[in-house]
């Protein structure tokens, strides 16, 4: 593995979470322990780990609950869990997988079938990171695609609301495209858009998530970014692009973007379409204004050139 995975035990007994990390530390894992249902459920938003271990009979609720919400949110539902249970009852495996748990061990654990078992979901979990990371880029630019983009953007928002957070939003479309298209060929243009992508992945943030909106347009979702952040790392990037050398070095002259930047605050109960549709509003406000600049959509008078 390229890097440590995350196992979560959820159960309200000490013995077993020492039991669990004592069979399966030498998998190379790091474990994070919760000790009910809740706190479980508030972990698991946070720390993505890439397997919960879940005890079916927790000592204030029902393991099957928890799974249950689990699956319901947006946030953790691609996360596998394995039932942890006392008792070995068909009805019971039956309800887990129903529910979308890929294993079921019973109690007392064999230590060899416990780590096996892990290990197998680990494993897994890393194929289907892998595969989804691949389906979710863009094949020309190498950012996230599209899908990816409506996805996160809803997670985000949903985040933001949920941890009292503001998220923005950039929508970046490269200035006269077609006539670069037109003058220099469609090869060059798609040099550019390549380019341009790597400026936007050294410029931003590494929590920033960069993508590839359509054609020439890109998009950046800024997480807890307040207005004035979204707007500031609008010019930021402005900046950057303006200033490549290797932007530079495709036309022999410079590449200009118009940016529009929006921001949901946690009080305005945005959705996707209402902050995509305030960045659309900016970028159309830094187009008419002439291009290469910076608009927003949440204050009409501000703007950068």
């Amino acid at each position: 593995m390229l890097s440590r995975q995350t196992v979560l035990v959820i159960d309200d007994s000490q013995v077993i979470h020492r039991i669990v990390r004592a069979r399966i530390e030498d998998l190379g894992v790091d474990t994070v322990d919760a000790f009910n249902g809740a706190e479980g459920l508030q972990i698991a938003r946070r720390e993505q780990p890439d397997l919960i271990l879940l005890d079916v009979n927790l000592e204030s609720e029902s393991g099957f609950d928890i799974c249950a919400r689990l699956k319901q949110d947006p946030e953790t539902y691609q996360i596998p869990v394995i039932f942890i249970s006392g008792a070995e009852d068909a009805f019971n495996k039956v309800k887990a997988f129903d529910l979308g748990a890929v294993d079921f061990v019973t109690k007392p654990f064999d230590p060899a079938e416990l780590k096996a078992r892990v290990r197998a979901a680990l494993k897994t979990k890393a194929l289907m990171d892998m595969l989804t990371t691949q389906a979710q880029l863009d094949g020309l630019t190498a950012l996230h695609n599209r899908g990816y983009f409506d996805q996160r953007l809803a997670q985000e928002l949903s985040a933001g609301r949920r941890y009292d957070r503001p998220v923005g939003l950039l929508l970046i479309d490269v200035d006269h495209f077609k006539s670069i298209n037109d003058s220099f060929g469609h090869p060059k243009g798609d040099e550019v858009l390549r380019k341009l992508a790597d400026v936007m992945r050294s410029a931003m943030r590494e929590s920033d998530i960069c993508c590839r909106y359509g054609g020439e347009e890109m998009a950046v979702i800024l997480a807890e970014s307040s207005p004035a952040d979204a707007y500031q790392a609008g010019v930021r990037l402005l900046e950057e692009i303006r200033n490549s050398s290797a932007l530079m070095a495709i036309l022999g002259r410079p590449v200009t973007v118009s940016i529009g930047a929006a921001c949901a605050t946690p009080d305005m109960k945005a959705t996707p379409e209402t902050l995509l549709r305030d960045a659309d509003k900016a970028l159309y406000r830094a187009k008419a204004a002439g291009r290469n600049r910076v608009a927003t959509g949440f204050d009409p008078n501000v703007s950068a050139a």
